[in-house]
């Protein structure tokens, strides 16, 4: 059964087409194939929602997809002799923001700002409770002086007069087809439909600046090493008043003396003298949360695991914790006292356990049989 193009790219049924696109450009940076270069099947999962994307950007053919099903929308799209419904432009848009293809109907406006990537080092226990953390990021953003037009104060942009304040230029050429009309975007103006006669001179008609940038991250509860985070409108400015991008936040834990991570349980290697796993104890155990009374039960064999419920890492979603394990490691003392060897020798000898004899010659003699 073919894929539900929804799903593909994560999005409800009544997702708006911003909504979608955005979809489309998460799910695509995650499955292109030059970001997946030992997944031989990336590539078919890209091109199956870059299909899924090219259907519902369209109305038309999202509303026969809805009503009919895939091959609904690819009879919509029969007349399109490049198949991608939407057209070429849609594509770039979905990567570039501004896709550098006429549409008609007056220039597209201020480019939307690229979006930004940072890597934020939280601390282990910020990374299981959550928390929050400031980052500085290099990025560009609106200039003051001119309040992000890119002209000087007291001037304004004019209508462009290549273009007429369209962004585009039209072309007729004659061909063996007869006439054929060509548009694109208008060089003068970069497509914006308007020029900047005296530029800002502290952005030189840009319309921003590059600074650091520092923001306050709220870190959600049970993040780990590999989790992103989207904080929308933080990214880059656009050019001239354009739209702000986002900014990804990659999350990396630092490790933690005590406690390692396995999926939402935490994990703990208890070392206890061969006495206290002989004859138990109660021991006071520092868990995250506080002191826990841990019994150790007479005759604890190394490697045994005991389980505290509800003390491991919140599940992101907010539906429980994961559990704390305690890994006993039962440690055999090596640097025995005469009068410590001698008690375990009596020890040995009340429970019929042979073990070596006193003398010092006696394994460098055993060693030297196996030579």
């Amino acid at each position: 059964m073919a894929a539900d193009y929804y799903e593909l790219l994560g999005v409800q049924r009544d997702a708006t087409q911003d909504e979608i696109k955005r979809a489309y450009r998460r799910r695509a940076r995650e499955l292109h194939p030059d970001t997946n270069p030992d997944d031989p099947e990336a590539e078919a999962r890209f091109k199956e929602v870059t299909v899924a994307y090219e259907t519902l950007s369209d109305p038309e053919r999202r509303r026969r997809y809805d009503m009919f099903g895939p091959e609904g929308a690819a009879a919509a799209a029969a007349g399109d002799p490049f198949g991608f419904g939407g057209g070429l432009g849609d594509i770039f848009d979905a990567f570039f923001g501004s896709s550098g293809f006429g549409r008609g109907g007056g220039p597209a406006g201020p480019p939307r700002g690229t979006d930004l990537e940072v890597v934020a080092e939280v601390d282990f226990e910020t990374a299981v409770f959550g928390g929050e953390q400031d980052i500085t990021v290099r990025t560009a953003v609106a200039c003051e002086t001119c309040q992000a037009t890119g002209a000087a104060p007291g001037t304004a942009a004019t209508t462009c007069p290549d273009c007429g304040g369209t962004g585009q230029i039209r072309r007729v050429r004659q061909s063996i087809l007869g006439q054929m009309v060509t548009a694109g975007s208008c060089t003068r103006c970069a497509g914006m439909g308007r020029v900047i006669e005296q530029p800002c001179p502290d952005c030189r008609g840009d319309g921003r600046v590059v600074r650091d940038k520092t923001y306050t991250v709220d870190i959600p509860a049970g993040v780990d090493t590999g989790s992103t985070l989207r904080l929308a409108g933080r990214g880059a400015a656009g050019i001239r008043g354009g739209g702000y991008g986002d900014l990804y936040v990659h999350i990396k834990v630092h490790s933690h003396q005590r406690f390692r991570r396995e999926g939402y349980d935490l994990v703990h290697d208890l070392h206890v003298p061969m006495t206290v796993a002989a004859l138990g104890a109660h021991l006071a155990f520092a868990t995250l949360d506080g002191d826990e009374d841990l019994v150790i039960p007479r005759g604890t064999q190394s490697g045994r695991v005991f389980r505290l419920r509800g003390r491991g890492v919140p599940h992101v979603d907010g539906r429980g914790r994961g559990d704390l394990l305690v890994r006993v490691i039962v440690d055999i003392p090596t640097d025995l006292s005469s009068e410590e060897e001698d008690l375990l020798r009596q020890f040995a000898a009340l429970r019929g356990e042979p073990v070596a004899p006193v003398d010092t010659g006696f394994f460098s003699r055993i060693r030297s049989a196996f030579k």
